[in-house]
């Protein structure tokens, strides 16, 4: 039986969680050894694989900004009497309710 915990010990030759994150620059060279990782979390260098992190964003899910991209809006329109869903794109900025980025 494989039991995995959370926060355990890390797995040696496990990749670091950096090359998933969207706040990191990940630049790497002909050699496995050639790796330079810049964290804009923390703002500085990373210079060793990393199992867990505060500050750690998967990049592989859309961000907020996306998200409001791709939004449908419910709308009134009290000149036509008509209730409906807008594409945001069709919205003025300032018409858009942006959420604040947590």
């Amino acid at each position: 039986m494989h039991i995995k915990i959370q926060g355990g010990t890390v797995q040696n030759g496990q990749s670091s969680l950096c090359h998933t994150c969207r706040r990191a620059t990940v630049v790497k060279g002909a050699s496995l050894s050639h790796e330079i990782v810049e964290c804009s979390a923390v703002e500085s260098r990373v210079t060793f694989a990393v199992a867990s992190c505060t500050s750690y964003v998967n990049r592989q899910h859309p961000s907020l900004y996306d998200m409001e991209d791709i939004a449908w809006i419910l709308r009134t329109d009290a000149k036509r009497s008509r209730v409906g869903f807008v594409g945001s794109k069709d919205l003025k900025f300032r018409e858009r309710h942006v959420l604040s980025e947590d």
